[in-house]
């Protein structure tokens, strides 16, 4: 096993692995397949990443019915060595022991964002199975390439969008395109109006901690000085490893839009239009703390707003945000990280684990919970279908959850795409009049804090054509760069062919 401070990966983890890509991994998939053909066989589990999704996977993976967590990984070798000992599994440093180790049938993987995609392909072609953290792909591109993975090899991949396990989901499906109770649905918006701070802004780079190795936790990002004030999680608000709060929360919610107002008859957004900046905070993250996204359809069009600040400096509420011409013509209940789907006559409230459905005059008309816990459901789920070999009974395909977090990567695509703020560029090609209250409502904020809405950046309107996934017409290739990034040597997504 590799010393716990070395900085390069084990040669003889890395001489297999890389062998057994070259000759197809033929031994391997046939060992993960015939090892599950049984339903009544246990599912040995690496857990790829020990922070705090990873080591709450582990321990819902402990108590779920035919899995067993046997190793963890991660280059924080203190976070794998604690994850590990709860479960008497072995800690390892480098995910690809993990993938190299015929006593591994499936993978559950919560890296930073930067490596699920490239973590989840070696693990295919290495013939595992696949739980993997949302958002799926760092960028657009590499996300297409796991689907198409899953596919060449036959495997079982599951993204943990966990509420799509929750059963009232279906229960609000036909509450809404069956029942029709509320009528046709007009539009939604999406909010994740949630707190968070500054990561801080340094002088001096911050020093790599010693006993972490760098190179793996760098992977196939670009090895950059980092000056925010602490290493773990704040990678998300850096676009060299994360894909901000649109990434983070925006895929949850997202995802349920597409499966409860969509009925996932809509793959990926048409056009969309964006406003938002990194705002009052003067630190060192790159990811807007306000952003607001207008994704139009072939049907009706979503809307988000995601907010990172208080109502005022020093308070602790969250902004509220409404999309309707008047405060009365809006649900004073309207959640703060969930969704409104607006329709004909009244509005479906939802968020994790509840829903309500109210009329115009505000009253309840139906409320929708259940008593599950959808982590662990979904992880069973996940188990049940790697047992049976049947990828049709997956609450979250990987597809499927290719294009949720496509609405996010879209929306962050345009966001760096974009110039200086103007909002009459905001409204020039859409018609959709409810846009115009949200960019009104979201801007109307910043004054509170000394900002001018004029330092934040937009994007025109960009046509997206769905079946390619890339962008076409004006301003397509300020926009089409960010699709996919630059990889580092050793730790490149390839294009599966």
């Amino acid at each position: 096993m590799k010393p716990k401070h070395q900085t390069t990966p084990p040669r003889l983890a890395r001489r297999s692995f890389v062998g057994g890509v070259a000759a197809g991994i033929a031994t391997a998939s046939l060992a993960g397949r015939v090892h599950a053909a049984s339903a009544n066989d246990e599912v040995r589990i690496a857990v790829l990443g020990a922070g705090g999704k990873g080591s709450q996977l582990a321990s819902y993976l402990h108590k779920t019915r035919g899995a067993k967590v046997v190793i963890v990984a991660d280059p924080d070798i203190g976070r794998a060595e604690t994850t590990a000992a709860l479960y008497q599994a072995r800690p390892v440093i480098d995910l690809r022991e993990a993938l190299d180790s015929p006593d591994v049938d499936a993978v559950v993987i919560a890296t930073c964002d930067h490596w699920h995609c490239l973590a989840a392909i070696w693990a295919i072609e290495a013939g595992k199975d696949v739980y993997v953290e949302k958002p799926l792909g760092h960028n657009q591109w590499e996300g297409r390439q796991v689907v198409d993975a899953a596919a060449k090899h036959g495997r079982i991949v599951q993204l943990g969008t966990q509420q799509r396990s929750d059963p009232i989901q279906a229960q609000v499906r036909e509450f809404l395109h069956t029942e029709k109770t509320l009528g046709e649905i007009q539009y939604v918006q999406a909010n994740r109006l949630g707190l968070r701070g500054p990561v801080g802004k340094r002088a001096e780079p911050l020093p790599f901690p010693k006993h972490i190795d760098r190179e793996l936790w760098f992977g196939p990002a670009a090895v950059e000085p980092i000056y925010r004030n602490q290493l773990h999680y704040d990678w998300h608000w850096d676009w060299n490893t994360g894909t901000g709060e649109m990434g983070n929360w925006g895929v949850h919610i997202l995802d349920d839009v597409r499966n409860v107002a969509y009925q996932d008859s809509q793959d990926l957004p048409d056009r969309i239009t964006v406003g938002g900046g990194r705002v009052a905070w003067n630190d060192a993250g790159q990811t807007p703390n306000v952003h607001f996204a207008l994704l139009e359809t072939k049907t009706f069009p979503t809307m988000i707003a995601l907010s990172n600040l208080p109502v005022k400096p020093g308070e602790k509420g969250a902004w509220h945000v409404s999309s309707a011409s008047s405060p009365d013509q809006w649900p004073a209940n309207a959640p703060g990280s969930g969704y409104v789907v607006v329709c004909e006559g009244g509005f479906y409230l939802g968020q994790r684990g509840n829903g309500q459905a109210i009329d115009r005059d505000g009253n309840v008309m139906r409320k929708f919970h259940e008593n599950n816990v959808i982590i662990a459901d979904h992880l069973q789920n996940f188990i049940d279908a790697v047992q049976t070999r049947d990828s049709s009974t997956l609450n979250a395909p990987i597809e499927n959850g290719h294009f949720s977090t496509g609405w996010c990567n879209l929306a962050n695509v345009a966001f760096r795409a974009g110039g200086s703020f103007s909002q009459e560029q905001l409204m020039a090609d859409t018609e959709v009049a409810a846009w115009n209250h949200l960019v009104g409502g979201m801007t109307s904020h910043l004054s509170k804090f000394g900002v001018d809405a004029r330092t934040l950046k937009s994007c025109p309107t960009l046509v997206h054509d769905t079946k390619n996934e890339r962008f076409v017409g004006a301003h397509a290739d300020l926009a089409n760069r960010f699709l996919s990034r630059e990889y580092r040597p050793g730790y490149e997504v390839r294009a599966i062919s």
